[in-house]
């Protein structure tokens, strides 16, 4: 019989799957790491007027139609004041896909890659799959990445580090002199920087600054979509976009697995870019006024938690069982240790629900508390 590749082996479900699967039908979901708003209806709109048009039947090409990259790259340009060519550009199945052939295009076997822990839990898995050794850092204690964690970490091995900012699942958001340090870490070492930038519109407190503003060397590329900005998680859309010899190796990996993203979704993506971008910031104004409200039930609680500044995740410290005590009453949060060793005693509370029931959520979870101490 024909056995399984190691490299599978390596690769479990993840834990956020497996706590959905123990809770009940009707409990609240604090899990989910979904923006809870429509899509846009002029992004909708733009998918409609395609397929009636029969644009979309045939394959894009493999990097994405040029109209869809052009947007692409004149958003880089408003909003990271980066000077990015269309031609250097993949449009992908999500983020998920384009962290995927950013590491299968840069990893040889045994090689190793630095990520937060605790992190997304993608950058290990995807790690295993291509056949590189996953090593996971430590955060500071505001749940941040500290460059010199990473540097220290870095060895003759080392093919590429991942920062994520803001980050899933802490919340937590890098400070542009970090930024700049990764960038100088990346080019004094000689080593791939692969910025995941999906959350980048959710920033409460500071700034958002991409590596890759700061590096010269071609060696920072940065992953993107519009799953989070424009809650358009379902339409799969997203990106990555880099110096054009590494574009070229990625499209490689692409071209095999994927050969181009969802057309309608291209056309749907390239509105939501070019459009109207108002509904991005009540989503971040709604985010940020549900985030309060979190913090201070938990702080009511007598729960310690670095304040997110951005995302929409918290990451409290919790006693032994409150986990299991809190989805025993109802509600999904997902244990820390879903995301690496260094989450063990943290939880992840995803506020990207409407308010009366995250409200009602707060009510369970600190009856959960008091039950557990």
């Amino acid at each position: 019989m024909t056995g399984f590749s190691r490299r599978v082996e390596q690769v479990s479900i993840s834990g956020i799957r497996e706590v959905f699967e123990a809770a009940g039908e009707d409990a609240i979901n604090l899990g989910l790491g979904q923006p809870d708003f429509p899509t846009p209806d002029h992004a909708r709109q733009a998918a409609v007027e395609a397929i009636q048009a029969g644009k979309v039947d045939a394959y894009t090409s493999n990097k994405g139609t040029k109209e869809l990259r052009e947007a692409i790259a004149e958003k880089h340009a408003r909003d990271n004041d980066l000077d990015v060519d269309p031609g250097d550009i993949i449009a992908t199945s999500g983020g998920s896909e384009a962290l995927h052939i950013a590491l299968e295009a840069h990893v040889d076997e045994g090689q190793e890659v630095i990520f937060p822990d605790p992190g997304f839990v993608s950058y290990d898995a995807l790690t295993n799959l291509a056949g590189g050794t996953p090593r996971p850092v430590p955060l500071r204690e505001d749940l941040t990445m500290a460059p010199e964690t990473v540097e220290e970490a870095i060895t003759e091995d080392t093919a590429a580090f991942v920062v994520n900012s803001p980050a899933n699942p802490t919340g937590a958001v890098q400070s542009p002199e970090d930024m700049r340090e990764f960038a100088r870490i990346a080019d004094e070492h000689d080593v791939l920087c692969v910025s995941d930038e999906v959350y980048e519109h959710q920033v409460f407190e500071g700034e958002h600054r991409s590596p890759a503003e700061f590096s010269d060397t071609g060696n920072v590329v940065v992953v993107n979509a519009c799953s989070k900005a424009y809650s358009m998680t379902g339409w799969r859309l997203g990106w990555v976009t880099g110096a054009t010899d590494r574009i070229e190796r990625m499209l490689r990996v692409h071209q095999y697995a994927q050969a181009c993203a969802s057309a309608p979704a291209q056309y749907a993506a390239e509105a939501a870019l070019t459009g109207p971008q108002d509904q991005v910031a009540e989503m971040r104004e709604a985010f940020q006024e549900r985030r309060d409200v979190l913090l201070d039930g938990l702080d009511d609680m007598g729960l310690d938690c670095p304040t997110p500044k951005g995302a929409f995740y918290a990451m409290p410290k919790v006693p032994d069982g409150w986990v299991d005590e809190v989805i025993d009453r109802g509600v999904v949060v997902v244990p820390g240790d879903a995301f690496g060793e260094h989450g063990a005693g943290y939880a992840r509370i995803s506020y990207a629900t409407g308010m009366e029931t995250l409200k009602e959520a707060i009510d369970i979870m600190a009856d959960a508390t008091a039950a557990v101490r």
